[in-house]
């Protein structure tokens, strides 16, 4: 039942991570993998930091920063290949 929560948080962050970084074009599809991908690098990032979730809340807010940072990542690539 976990891994459920996990990629349902994940959907749900890459979705806000679609919202928060505009401009990227990368689509629905690759921004809901996204987050589930940015969901893992959050709690990485976080745990680098020595911060911890509780909750559900906690969690989506740690899914969301991960994700918006490997939008961002992706972004950043995704620019310098076309050029």
């Amino acid at each position: 039942m976990s891994w459920l929560w996990f990629i349902l948080i994940g959907l749900l962050s890459g979705w806000l991570a679609g919202i928060i970084v505009k401009g990227g074009g990368s689509g629905i599809i690759m921004n809901l993998v996204i987050g589930i991908i940015g969901s893992l690098l959050g709690g990485f990032l976080f745990s680098l930091l020595g911060i911890t979730t509780t909750s559900i809340l906690g969690s989506i807010l740690m899914s969301v920063a991960g994700a918006v940072v490997l939008l961002l990542l992706v972004n950043l690539i995704m620019k310098a290949v076309k050029k």
